[in-house]
């Protein structure tokens, strides 16, 4: 009997659920299992089974005790000798912990956290040994990165989950049968209802367990469902380098802390990814630089000199050139254009639930009395906490990597607005002038119900300072439409807010009640569904209206933009983004570069080009582009020309 089945039917005897604590639970089978008299559980394979069971007993007699779990505090832990080892518990080997060149397909539903989620979880099985496919049909493994933020996210994931049910039942007649897993705040919420409603799936990972990915898919290769939902207050993935899954991709996203201990009354975010824990400045200092430091695929968009054809063989060819120069090419007619080799991703954004309540405790020596700085007229739902490393530091120190690197973070709360903060927003220019601010309600009363720390009045008048302490600067919001008790009045503030505040860009969402909120035990969902919908469709059109006039002012304006790629409305057209964060839209045409005078070129991913706004609506500007440039070289982003 192979040795894991072994594990695995004592479970079933014993009648464990698959979330059963793994470690000190599966070593108590395991000796449950080999003490078994045979005049009481008689074993049809005799000698042969005996000698598995005698095989089994010295293995865990060389095994982890109790102690090995405990965490020494006295001398550091032996270090591996090599990172991609891993210790397999003694139930595996680790040649079952290997991925053997199955093929792992990731579709990722939900934040910008679960996109970085997707990487750093790739990153870990890639290390396994597993490959990576985009074809649904040739995927050995099918993982769902998933979002718990309202019911509709998770309904989303329920369809999906029938849909590939067809797909997993024509596998079982293959020879390697097809195994699907749910990865993230879906798995941490639901847990066993997950597994019980859809037997198909077979595995559950937290977002606290994805250095157990391996463990959990050897389990599931045995035929057995298989889980870890278990939350940490220290697991910050500091050490894992995520994988970008996407070679041409000008921007990247940076994970600096995780977790939330805000506790919004409407908000499931604590409950599916734990505390707050913030990663040590170095471990972030190194992975953005290891960012702008690598090469950046350029894929070149060569219809332009292959007279107005289609043709796929169009590309690039970079050149074994001992300059610092990349040629780029037509395979078909020859057309040569030389550029500057550039290196590195051009835009991060630092990640967090609560991202602007960083605070570093790992270094002793900044582990002070020094109390937290918030927002004047805001206050929180825990006790103020002191010392560490703060957001001003890390930022600061992020944006001294690279000039040419534009600097984003999400999502903040707007609390953790101290001067300091804004005062780098304002004084770098590779700090993107743009603030996320979420308000979620225009009504002081409403807010109160919401946990959220602070009044309208109070929210108002950080949005004044903060237009006087960034100029020009472009702000973001997230509003609930028909939270508990909402009534009539409290809507038209919302409504009023957004017309006082007259944002550049939005989010909006009808309230979605989560079990296990403070909101689920001690409010009622009292306000009609029909409601909801009709109060968010006028705070919709209200924001785009809003959003339209604040936009138009860009309109005369020269702006700088990132360039991502084609649009994708017109193979014409290219598109990109400016400092707001807001979508530019400009022709593909040829120009000038102004770093060297008298050439003309065109724009690729990962350019900076100077672009005149010509029109603008609530989600999109368009121009036409002036120039190529750089960061430090370009003007103010937006000055009238």
């Amino acid at each position: 009997m192979h040795r894991l089945q072994c594990i695995l039917q004592a479970q079933r005897c014993l009648g464990w659920g698959p979330l059963a604590s793994v470690s000190w639970l599966l070593l108590r089978a395991c000796r449950a299992r080999s003490s078994f008299s045979t005049t009481t559980r008689p074993s049809p394979e005799g000698q042969q089974e005996d000698g598995v069971r005698k095989d089994f007993s010295s293995r865990l007699a060389t095994g982890p005790t109790f102690q090995h779990f405990l965490r020494s505090t006295s001398a550091p832990p032996e270090k591996l000798s090599s990172p991609d080892v891993v210790d397999p518990p003694p139930y595996l080997t680790v040649d079952e912990l290997l991925g053997r060149h199955r093929k792992v397909y990731l579709e990722t539903y939900g934040c910008q956290m679960n996109v970085n989620d997707t990487e750093i979880a790739w990153s870990i099985l890639q290390k396994s040994g597993y490959l990576r496919t985009d074809n649904l049909q040739e995927a050995d493994v099918i993982l769902l990165v998933t979002c718990s933020i309202r019911e509709k996210a998770e309904q989303t994931i329920w369809n999906r989950l029938h849909q590939l049910k067809a797909l997993k039942t024509k596998r079982l007649r293959s020879r390697v049968p097809l195994k699907v897993g749910i990865l993230g705040c879906m798995a941490e919420r639901l847990k066993e209802e997950i597994l019980n409603r859809e037997k198909m799936v077979d595995i559950l990972a937290g977002p606290d367990a994805y250095r157990d990915l391996p463990r959990l898919l050897a389990v599931a290769e045995s035929g057995q469902q298989a889980a870890n939902v278990l939350l940490s207050l220290d697991e910050t993935y500091a050490d894992v380098m995520p994988v970008q899954t996407s070679p041409s991709a000008t921007s990247a996203f940076v994970s600096i802390m995780r977790g939330c201990d805000n506790m919004c009354s409407y908000c499931i975010v604590p409950f599916t990814r734990g505390r707050e824990r913030s990663r040590p400045v170095a471990s972030i200092l190194e992975e953005v630089r290891k960012l702008s430091e690598q090469d950046l695929v350029v894929r070149v968009n060569m219809s332009h000199v292959i007279h107005k054809t289609e043709d796929p063989r169009a590309g690039i060819c970079v050149s074994m050139l001992p300059t610092s120069y990349r040629q780029i090419c037509c395979e078909v007619c020859s057309t040569v254009e030389w550029r500057e080799h550039e290196r590195g991703l051009k835009e991060v954004t630092l990640l967090g639930q609560n991202v602007n309540s960083f605070r570093d405790n790992s270094e002793v020596q900044f582990n002070n009395a020094v109390s937290t700085n918030l927002s004047r007229g805001f206050s929180t739902n825990y006790k103020t906490k002191q010392g560490g490393l703060r957001f001003s530091h890390l930022l600061d120190q992020v944006s001294r990597i690279d000039p040419e690197m534009r600097i984003r973070f999400t999502s903040p709360h707007p609390k953790d607005f101290p001067d300091e903060v804004l005062q780098l927003i304002h004084e770098r220019d590779n700090i993107c002038k743009q603030i996320h601010l979420p308000a979620q309600s225009g009504s002081s009363r409403v807010l109160e119900a919401m946990r959220r720390g602070y009044s309208r009045e109070a929210y108002v008048e950080l949005v004044h300072h903060i237009r006087e302490s960034v100029p020009g600067v472009s702000l973001s919001s997230d509003f609930i439409a028909g939270f508990c008790g909402e009534t009539e009045e409290d809507h038209l503030q919302t409504v009023s807010l957004l017309r006082e505040v007259q944002y550049n860009m939005g989010f909006l969402f009808a309230y979605s009640m989560r079990q296990k909120t403070r909101a689920y035990h001690r409010l009622k969902d009292d306000v009609l569904e029909e409601v909801k919908l009709r109060r968010l469709q006028e705070l919709i059109t209200v924001f785009r209206e809003e959003a339209t006039k604040a936009n138009k002012t860009s309109v005369g304006c020269t702006q700088l933009v990132l360039v991502e790629g084609l649009s994708k409305r017109s193979a014409t057209d290219l598109c990109g983004r400016n400092d707001g964060n807001l979508k530019v839209i400009f022709p593909d045409v040829e120009m000038e570069d102004a770093a060297n005078s008298g050439l003309r070129v065109r724009a690729q991913p990962g350019d900076y080009v100077q672009v005149k706004i010509t029109s603008a609506s609530s989600q999109t500007l368009r121009g036409h582009v002036l120039s190529r440039t750089t960061l430090k070289g370009s003007s103010a982003p937006c000055s009238p020309e």
